[in-house]
């Protein structure tokens, strides 16, 4: 599920023109981790809004840092904001990220 989870995110990615994501099978072990904690929390319940709450959380502890323009290398994260303040394309993809988990899993 958590390949599915994953391919899936980084297919919205480069639809969204972000084609920096790699495969599951190309992934640091910490990008992996990351989207397990993500599938964990969506089945146990997390809202879109939980999970990108996670999800900074996460990164923040990480090292990472807002910054106008995604540098993966960098550690810098435009999305590193409240949700409410996420571009609405930004929200989609925490959407489809718990509906898959939710269709997959039944929950």
């Amino acid at each position: 599920m958590r390949r599915v989870c994953h391919e899936a995110n980084r297919a919205y990615c480069v639809f969204t023109g972000d084609p920096g994501l790699p495969a599951w099978d190309d992934l640091d072990e910490s990008y992996r981790e990351s989207t397990r904690a993500g599938v964990r929390a969506a089945v146990d319940g997390n809202t879109p809004e939980k999970s990108h709450e996670g999800w900074m959380t996460e990164r923040l502890a990480a090292g990472w840092q807002h910054g106008p323009v995604l540098d993966r290398a960098a550690k810098i994260h435009p999305n590193l904001v409240p949700y409410d303040q996420l571009p609405d394309s930004q929200k989609r993809k925490d959407h489809l990220f718990v509906a898959i988990v939710r269709a997959l899993t039944g929950v």
